[in-house]
């Protein structure tokens, strides 16, 4: 008599697209230290040679998982509105996508030029080129964007390593106010001393909107 399947093996194939959506779910879950090939084998029930079949490294698997959540939030198409909303549009999916994804922030951060940023450089160039915008500033104005989505990322990563992918970020930067308000001494930090409440009460989705306000009516003058 043969025996048995065990009950903790998969019986569907594993795919790098499988493979993909499992990283995405223990990144989300727990973030970016928690993913190892041990945790994604018992996540799987599969072994770790099976997805070295796939992937080769944890390096290839995190930049794979970011282009992936990247791609999804960058699905929609733009031909039918106008350049400048597009962009609006670009990029607010994308803060949503890091807003969603914290550890996302990280990845896109520690490697400029992965091709989730290049996914993102080429979708925000396509617009400014049908804004007319001149072809000698392009790249300058394209990078001003991609760089403005670049510190977001790096402050959503910041945010996640001090406080867990469960963290409150609300909680959080209303403790960073408090002591701002409490250690910042306002003779030589007059700004942030006055603004320290406002830390707390901003909205994040509508300050990195404000932030792609002024970069776009930068580049409108050069028209």
């Amino acid at each position: 008599m043969k025996d048995k399947p065990r009950a903790d093996r998969r019986t569907n194939p594993l795919t790098r697209d499988v493979i993909v959506q499992a990283s995405v779910e223990i990144l989300d879950a727990a973030g970016e230290r928690a993913l190892t090939f041990r945790a994604l084998s018992a996540h799987l029930s599969t072994g770790a040679g099976a997805i070295y079949h796939h992937v080769a490294s944890k390096s290839e698997l995190l930049t794979a998982v970011t282009d992936e959540v990247i791609a999804g939030a960058l699905h929609h198409g733009d031909d039918e509105v106008e350049p400048e909303q597009a962009i609006r549009a670009v990029m607010l999916d994308v803060f949503d996508a890091i807003d969603a994804h914290p550890w996302v922030g990280a990845q896109l951060a520690a490697e400029p030029w992965q091709p989730a940023v290049l996914r993102i450089f080429n979708r925000v160039g396509v617009s400014l080129e049908a804004l007319d915008v001149p072809e000698g500033f392009q790249f300058d104005a394209t990078s001003a964007l991609v760089h403005h989505i670049l510190g977001v990322a790096g402050q959503y990563a910041a945010g996640a390593r001090l406080t867990g992918p469960d963290a409150d970020r609300s909680a959080f930067l209303g403790a960073v106010a408090a002591q701002w308000a409490t250690t910042v001494a306002a003779d030589e930090y007059p700004f942030l001393a006055r603004i320290a409440k406002m830390l707390s009460e901003h909205d994040d989705r509508e300050q990195f909107r404000a932030g792609v306000d002024l970069i776009l009516a930068g580049i409108a003058a050069l028209r």
